[in-house]
């Protein structure tokens, strides 16, 4: 297995840990991966996930508590509104209360 496979699976492990109404950060993940600063290969281990993954990608934002913008249109609106379905809750900014719902792992 490559390095960068055997990486994806770290980063994918960890996601699958953050609990439905939680999020985290793609730098907050790198850490947990055993990857720290290396946030952006938390975002493309993500986009590499394929369709109907068991993944919840969803809950992973960024450093500022707000939804990165994807290259595919329509993407940003579809991860806020499964997080608000999950009781997350955004400010006027389209950010989420990090101290509230950000995910602290035991």
């Amino acid at each position: 297995m490559s390095d960068s496979a055997q990486g994806y699976r770290n980063i994918y492990r960890v996601v699958r840990r953050i609990p439905r109404g939680k999020v985290a950060s793609y730098g907050q993940i790198a850490v947990l991966a055993g990857i720290p600063r290396q946030a952006r290969q938390v975002g493309y281990a993500l986009h590499a996930l394929p369709r109907g993954s068991d993944v919840p990608w969803q809950r992973v934002i960024n450093g500022k508590g707000g939804v990165s913008e994807r290259s595919t249109p329509g993407l940003e609106a579809m991860q806020r509104a499964v997080l608000e379905s999950e009781g997350v809750v955004f400010d006027t900014r389209g950010c989420v209360d990090l101290a509230r719902y950000q995910w602290r792992p035991s």
